[in-house]
C-alpha cells in the first residue's frame, strides 16, 4: 500500500499552518491566564509567584532533557556549553529578576481587579520597546512611529487623569516586559533553554520561602483544599504550555505576523475583565483606550501606507 506523499509546497502550507495554530492557542492561553490565576485569589501574590516559579522549573527539568534526547533545542551538549559559561548565567539572572516582577504585577492585578489594567500593559509594551530601542539602542523612528507613541501617551494620561492616578501596574507590566525583552537581545539559547535557566536562578529562594511558609503552617500547601493544591501546581504547566506552543510558533510563522498576534492575548484579557468579572470601564478609560488602539494600529499600519503613498507620488511625478 503506498505512502502518501507531501509535495513541498504542501508541506510548507502545513509547516506555515501549524505555526499560526500554535501561536493562536499561546496568544489565547495568555489572555485566559486570568480566569486561572482568580481561583487562586485567596493565596497572597508573591507566594502564587514562587509556586510558578517552583512548579515551571520542576515541569521544564523534565521537558528540556525530554526533547534534548530527541535532538532538539540543541542536544545534551548545548545545555552543558550554556550552564558552563558565566555570560549566559549573568544574561539569564538579570532576565530572571523581570520576568518575576512581570509575573507578580500581572497575578497581583488580577487578584485585586485590574484585569483591564494588565491587558493595557500589555498593549502598551510594543510602544515601550521602540521607546527602549530609541533610548538604548539608538534606533530611529519615522514620523509616522512617532505619532503612534505620542497617540498612545495621550491615551495613558486621559485614563491617568480620567482615574485619578498613574496606572502603575500597566507600566510594571510593560516596564518589566520590555526590559525583559532587550535583556533576552543578548540572550543566544533556544527559549525553553533560556527560561529554564532563568527560572534555575530563582528557584532556590522560592523554595527556601515556600519551605518556611510550609514549616511555619502559614503556607497555601497547608490545609488548603485538593483543588487549590492542583492549581498551584498546575501554574507550572499553565505557564510552560504557551510557552513552549509559542517557540513552535515562531520557527514557521514570520515576525510580521505574529507581532500582530501578540494583541489576541490582551484583547481577551480586556473582555474577561470587563464582561466575565465586571470591572468598571467608565468614560476616561474607553477614550483612553480608544487612543492606545488607535495608537497600535498607526505603529502597525502606518508605516506601510506612508510607503505605498511616497512610492504612488514619485510615479506620478515621473
Amino acid at each position: 500500500m503506498a505512502i502518501p506523499t507531501h509535495t513541498p509546497l504542501e508541506q510548507s502550507r502545513r509547516h506555515f499552518h501549524l505555526g499560526v495554530a500554535c501561536a493562536v492557542g499561546a496568544h489565547t492561553m495568555w489572555g485566559l491566564f486570568p480566569i486561572y490565576w482568580r481561583q487562586l485569589g485567596h493565596v497572597a501574590s508573591m507566594e502564587l509567584v514562587w509556586h510558578r516559579i517552583l512548579w515551571s522549573f520542576l515541569l521544564l527539568s523534565i521537558v528540556v532533557p525530554l526533547l534534548m534526547s530527541g535532538n532538539q533545542l540543541g542536544g545534551f551538549s548545548l545545555l552543558r556549553n550554556a550552564v558552563s559559561n558565566a555570560r549566559n548565567w549573568r544574561v539569564y539572572g538579570a532576565a530572571a529578576i523581570m520576568i518575576a516582577i512581570n509575573w507578580f504585577a500581572f497575578i497581583w492585578a488580577v487578584n485585586h481587579d485590574r484585569v483591564i489594567e494588565a491587558s493595557l500593559g500589555y498593549y502598551i509594551n510594543p510602544l515601550l520597546n521602540v521607546l527602549l530601542g530609541v533610548v538604548v539602542l539608538k534606533e530611529r523612528l519615522i514620523p509616522i512611529q512617532w505619532i503612534a507613541v505620542s497617540i498612545a501617551a495621550i491615551g495613558v494620561t486621559i485614563m491617568s487623569v480620567a482615574g485619578g492616578s498613574i496606572p502603575w501596574v500597566s507600566f510594571a507590566m510593560a516596564g518589566s516586559f520590555s526590559i525583559y525583552g532587550l535583556i533576552k537581545k543578548r540572550a543566544t539559547l533556544p527559549p525553553l533553554v533560556g527560561l529554564w535557566m532563568e527560572l534555575a536562578v530563582l528557584v532556590i529562594p522560592a523554595a527556601l520561602v515556600l519551605g518556611m511558609k510550609a514549616n511555619m503552617g502559614t503556607g497555601a500547601m497547608n490545609d488548603s483544599t485538593t483543588l487549590t493544591k492542583l492549581l498551584l501546581i498546575g501554574g507550572g504547566l499553565v505557564t510552560v504550555a504557551p510557552l513552549t506552543l509559542f517557540a513552535i510558533a515562531v520557527r514557521r510563522v514570520n515576525l510580521s505576523l505574529i507581532g500582530i498576534l501578540q494583541y489576541v492575548g490582551p484583547t481577551l484579557q480586556f473582555l474577561v475583565g470587563v464582561f466575565l468579572f465586571g470591572e468598571p470601564l467608565d468614560q476616561g478609560r474607553i477614550v483612553g483606550f480608544l487612543f492606545v488602539w488607535m495608537a497600535l494600529f498607526t505603529f502597525i499600519l502606518g508605516p506601510g501606507l506612508v510607503q505605498r503613498w511616497t512610492k504612488i507620488k514619485i510615479q506620478q511625478a515621473g
